[in-house]
Formats: structure tokens, sequence, C-alpha cells
């Protein structure tokens, strides 16, 4: 075992020694397609029984995506249509302020419709983890919305009133460098991290550590991580991989 597993695995001791239980969850984005990559992905999570929340391009979506194995996988909403509305200089957004909030609105209830289904969560992932408009998040809750799923340890689980926020911290592909594999150091250190400063207190303890993933650019090595991060710790003792159901606690759409 290599040095930044050892330091993980240590992380993981500490919390086992102060009687709790580390929880990880694993979202992919950008699904729209049936491919080899996301039949892989798929087959991995049942392999490995880890849960996977499948965030999916609404307006693009083939209808074989939405009816993954109910199982291990449950679908999230990956916004509309994923095309960047931002002004120039601004930051990548399907989202800018700059959009009546009508109009966006609009754009993710017939987004939503596109997708509902028995395990589909009322939960949004927006492209690029990021919503540029104030006005639509304090909106997002009235229009059925009960999630909201981005990237970074979260200030609060709660920051807008009805909406449960919980990201994802580690990001394994480098995306500012060679657009592939991060890096066994890279995604292992990230991790450590995140459960260390829920540790001691430096971010909501309430927050399961996020594993992000996006199977349509993953390289060999991407997946060999992915898999031997879930064969070493879904039998562990001190670790949990939760559902995105229990993550977000709420139900899916199509359920009775």
């Amino acid at each position: 075992m290599t040095s930044v597993w050892a330091e993980l695995f240590d992380e993981i001791a500490r919390w086992h020694d102060a009687g709790r239980t580390v929880d990880f969850w694993w979202r992919d984005d950008d699904a729209c397609h049936a491919d080899p990559a996301l039949d892989r992905l798929v087959e991995l999570s049942a392999g490995a029984q880890v849960p996977l929340a499948l965030a999916v391009v609404a307006h693009q979506v083939e209808a074989s995506v939405l009816a993954p194995d109910a199982r291990w996988v449950r679908i999230l909403q990956h916004g509309t249509d994923h095309v960047r509305r931002n002004g120039a200089g601004e930051k990548k957004t399907e989202f800018p302020a700059s959009e009546p909030v009508a109009d966006a609105l609009q754009r993710l209830r017939l987004a939503r419709a596109q997708i509902a289904g028995p395990v589909t969560l009322p939960v949004l992932v927006p492209p690029w983890n990021r919503i540029g408009s104030v006005a639509l998040l304090d909106r997002l809750a009235g229009a059925g919305y009960r999630g909201l799923s981005r990237f970074g340890a979260r200030k609060a689980g709660a920051p807008i009133s009805g909406l449960v926020q919980v990201n994802t911290h580690v990001d394994i592909i480098d995306w500012r460098g060679s657009r592939g594999f991060v890096g066994e150091a890279s995604a292992l250190r990230a991790a450590t991290a995140h459960l260390q400063a829920r540790r001691e207190g430096r971010a909501d303890p309430g927050e399961p550590t996020g594993i992000l993933s996006h199977h349509l650019v993953h390289d060999e090595a991407s997946w060999r991580f992915l898999a031997q991060l879930f064969e070493r710790t879904r039998s562990h003792a001190g670790v949990a991989w939760l559902d995105a159901q229990a993550v977000f606690g709420c139900r899916c759409e199509g359920a009775a």
C-alpha cells in the first residue's frame, strides 16, 4: 500500500477510534447517451455494490439511460441542455444572473419532465457546478427541487430554504492539464483532506465526502482508481457508501 493510501486509511482509523463512520457518496456527470463507457460505469457500480448518482443532461438524454440498474443507480438532473449562457469574461454557467428567472425555471421544468421516472430524484446538479443567479437559487425549492449538488465543501446543509445541499469534493479528472486521471496521489489527498477537515470541524461534519467522475472522458487510470477505491473501502467496517436518496433525504419522483 502506497503512502497516500496509508494516509487515507489512517484518517479512516481516526474516525473509527472516535466512534464515527466515514461516509462517502459517488456522483458521475454528463450522462446523456447510451454508450460503452456508461455501460461500464453502471457495471462498476453494481459489481462493487457502490451506489451511483448519475447526473443526466435532460434535453439530450436517451430513454435507455433513464432505465439503469435500479438497485444501485439514482438519476439527478444535470441542468437542462449543458449550454453556456454566461457573458464574455464570466465563469462558465448554464444559469447566469443575466437570464430572466422565469426563462430558467421554464427550461428546468421542461427538462425535469423529460427525466421523470422511478429512480429520479428532485436534485439539481448545475453544469460546471455553478449557478450565477441568486434569484434562481431562491426559487428552486418552490419549483419542486429538494436537493442541490455542486463542488467543494458546503458552508451549510441547507443554505437555501427547502433545499439540501450535498457537494462533491474529489474530482478525479485533471481538467486544467491532461484531461485524464488527476492521479492517485491528488485524488486520495483530496479525499483525506476533506475527511480531516470534517473531523476537526473545519468543514461541515455532516456532509458526506463526494467522489466526482465523468465517464465520457475516463482513461484506464481513472477506471482503475475507482475500482481500487471501491474495493479497498467497501468492506471496511468504518466506511459506508451512501445512496443518493439517503444523501439528500428525499424520495424518487416516480415512487409510489
